[in-house]
């Protein structure tokens, strides 16, 4: 834990008193978003301090030119950058022709923000005292309409308090914005058109490169002590900003505000000749609710997304606002209706990654919105890779693999790989079999086949040539080897038969090699059109059978436990409790080859395998491999907490589960990894819901059947999730004294707990 300053709240986030050391990490913290677009904190009011200035629109991005000193044949050209889009929040405020800036002010007293995820808004309240010597009390409010996403609405107030004054407000567009993150400096907006028209503000600008044309718009209104006025209007338009001016003399404890509505109208929505007319449709909608019943509308359908998506724990404050906390921001980066969109890394919380995918979206992410929304959520995820096949089989040709082999992107936007650095582009290849895995994921617990005939088998074989290509012969081992690769753990670069590799390589392919057969045997006009435009043998698919059958695994007599890779034990074996504690995170204080050379792991590698495939192998196995591997891991990954979270409840070692549990659901809030300000861990918030639905509440496919083990920390009282099982809403509830189960919708359920079947019905609490 590196910071302390957010306040315990089950329903919100709070940050109390001015620090403006905190100000970066807290524009990641309050950030929001309604899945079109999103925003960091940043004050509306201009502020010379550090800050990190970033407002974003789903699925626009810039590919910035790759910046290394060498190249290799088949790296990427570029690397695809999560785009600042042009700003709309801004209102600069002057009071008597001063400039309200909060780190010039004489003092700030009762600084608040408030995060409140329960109602979708962000609020900020403080009074100041300005060089000028006037006193003022400060609102704003704002958020992101999820009924109408290409809206957000600001409510900013201000109350002078020992004196009249004259208060400005400026509010303003501003396309002149840059990526702190550019490679080369380069220009990533070019602006086509400033407009001001019936007091509305329209810019258009499209990106170089890859031509997104967005508008950006804004409209504001006036109110006196709640009454609305009229004041005249002084426009100032450069070349990519507008702005529009107002000034009210205002009495002593009398409140001005203004109220701004403001978003974007983007090309791969509306016709980009368009977007004007599209961003007034808008506005128009907008301002006929106004900001109070727009934000009734915004409380409602978050009341409807935490209807399902809620996890309630009793007793334990800060566990509860964690996991609140990673379902909220889930729930702003993405809600699954657009199948052209997908989960990056920071959301819409910062610049840094890139590309809008992971194998994390595959490996963590589905199995949350597949539970908690309607299996269409996760289809419109299995979707996008299905649609991104052809640049997959590209991605692999670059690399020198041929007859449709796909490798999958690492890091992408449109498919194309788009990652810079060699040891993950190249090695990390992994990543294709977590693709696969998240198909098989989707059959077995939705019950929907159909996926597999429509589009997932052609994906699946893609998949299985590739592994099949990247295997070779090993003469000395008289087994076939996967070289040169990165696993899980990053902290390992080129290594030889990374076993997680070795092992979903082969799964993949056995799995798509079953598929074939049941898609023969049962979809026959599928499989007659699959075959004929992948033009897959029976010689083809054997060879692919030999590879699997003879596919070569690390494994220690000595240990009794499969190796993260050869030569793993050639390191020195010193536990992470040994490290001197000033030496972590090791990433920020050793050389990248020192941590090379050392036996420490950065997330789940091998326990990763043990955790895809858990029924692939006995308790006892999994215990002795977490015994082993776990006192070297220095989860210094945002993905590494959860997985263990689920294997330390499995294996009933709840201390452990529940440490691991609070890491990850408080990764950012406590800024665990020293960088925080820099954006938000989205796709590993996932991983925090498994920790309680997979780990403690032992939720698992067993026999085609929903099956549970519950087990509760000593901390909680209880706990309570919800899942969508095939159309079924089945509520858990788990207590110090047991478990009970509610079918909320949904015909009668067979379920196991702890391997005994339970029947439930409609409205009937069955408890265990």
């Amino acid at each position: 834990m590196n910071q302390n300053y957010i306040q315990p709240d089950n329903w919100s986030i709070i940050e109390e008193g001015f620090d403006t050391e905190s100000v970066k990490s807290s524009e990641s913290l309050f950030s929001i978003g309604n899945g079109a677009m999103g925003q960091r904190a940043n004050f509306e009011e201009y502020y010379s301090g550090a800050t990190f200035q970033g407002s974003y629109i789903a699925g626009v991005y810039y590919p910035d030119k790759t910046k290394v000193g060498w190249w290799k044949n088949g790296y990427p050209e570029y690397f695809a950058k999560v785009l600042n889009a042009p700003n709309w929040i801004g209102i600069n405020v002057k009071i008597n022709d001063e400039i309200l800036d909060l780190n010039a002010c004489k003092n700030v007293a009762d600084f608040r923000r408030e995060l409140n995820m329960k109602e979708g808004w962000y609020e900020r309240t403080f009074k100041a005292t300005l060089q000028n010597d006037i006193e003022i009390a400060v609102t704003a409010k704002r958020f992101l309409s999820l009924d109408i996403d290409e809206v957000g609405a600001i409510a900013y107030s201000v109350k002078p308090l020992n004196n009249d004054a004259t208060i400005t407000y400026t509010p303003y567009l501003d396309a002149g914005i840059k990526n702190e993150d550019a490679n080369w400096e380069e220009k990533f907006w070019e602006t086509i058109q400033v407009k001001e028209e019936n007091n509305q503000a329209f810019i258009v600008a499209k990106t170089l490169k890859t031509d997104f044309y967005a508008c950006t718009f804004m409209q504001t209104e006036l109110k006196l002590n709640d009454k609305s006025i009229d004041l005249p209007t002084n426009v100032s338009q450069k070349s990519t900003d507008i702005s529009f001016h107002y000034s009210q003399e205002v009495k002593a404890n009398e409140t001005l505000t203004i109220h701004k509505y403001g978003g974007y109208t983007v090309c791969t929505n509306h016709d980009k000749y368009e977007l004007i007319t599209a961003a007034k449709k808008a506005l128009q909608q907008a301002t006929s609710l106004g900001f109070d019943a727009l934000l009734e509308n915004q409380k409602e359908a978050w009341a409807k997304i935490w209807e399902m998506a809620d996890i309630t724990i009793e007793g334990d404050v800060k566990a509860q606002q964690g996991i609140r906390f990673n379902i909220f921001q889930l729930n702003q980066t993405y809600l699954g209706k657009d199948s052209r969109l997908n989960i990056g890394p920071k959301g819409f919380t910062g610049e840094k990654y890139g590309g809008s995918t992971y194998w994390d979206t595959e490996a963590y992410c589905i199995p949350f919105y597949m539970t908690t929304k309607d299996q269409q959520v996760a289809r419109n995820l299995l979707q996008y890779r299905y649609n991104h096949l052809e640049k997959a089989i590209e991605n692999a040709q670059k690399l020198g693999f041929n007859n449709g082999a796909a490798l999958y992107p690492m890091v992408t936007m449109n498919g194309e790989e788009c990652h810079n650095e060699w040891e993950i582009t190249f090695e990390e290849i992994h990543r294709n079999g977590a693709i696969a895995f998240a198909i098989y994921n989707y059959t077995r617990y939705t019950g929907d086949y159909s996926y597999i005939p429509e589009m997932g088998l052609e994906v699946m074989i893609g998949i299985a040539r590739f592994w099949h290509q990247r295997a070779s012969f090993s003469t000395a081992k008289n087994k076939y080897v996967i070289l040169g690769v990165t696993g899980p753990n990053e902290y390992e670069n080129n290594v030889n038969n990374n076993w997680y590799t070795n092992y979903i390589a082969q799964w993949c392919i056995k799995f798509t090699n079953e598929h074939i057969e049941k898609v023969r045997q049962e979809y026959t006009a599928d499989y007659e059109r699959i075959m004929q435009k992948v033009r897959l043998s029976e010689q083809e698919i054997s060879s692919w059978m030999e590879v699997a059958e003879n596919m070569y695994f690390p494994y220690s007599e000595q240990y009794g436990v499969y190796l993260q890779q050869d030569g793993f034990l050639d390191k020195d074996l010193v536990s992470v409790a040994d490290l001197d504690p000033s030496q972590r995170p090791i990433n920020q204080k050793w050389s990248w080859d020192r941590i090379l050379r050392s036996p420490y792991i950065k997330q789940a590698d091998t326990l990763q395998g043990f955790y895809f495939f858990e029924d692939h192998f006995t308790q006892e196995e999994l215990e002795k491999h977490f015994n082993f591997y776990e006192p070297f891991t220095v989860h210094e990954s945002s993905l590494s907490p959860c997985v263990h979270s689920i294997q330390a409840a499995k294996l009933d070692k709840m201390d452990m589960a529940y440490t691991f549990y609070l890491r990850t659901s408080r990764l950012d809030l406590d800024d665990y990894n020293k960088e925080v300000e820099e954006g938000l861990h989205i796709t590993s918030m996932a991983g925090t819901w498994m920790s309680i639905v997979e780990g403690f509440g032992g939720m698992r496919m067993k026999n085609d059947t929903l099956s549970f083990e519950p087990r509760i920390p000593w901390q909680w009282k209880g706990y309570s999730f919800k899942v969508n099982y095939r159309n079924h809403i089945l509520k858990i509830n788990v207590t110090q004294d047991g478990t009970s189960f509610e079918l909320e919708k949904g015909d009668d359920l067979v379920i196991l707990v702890d391997g005994k079947k339970v029947a439930v019905s409609p409205n009937d609490l069955v408890t265990v």
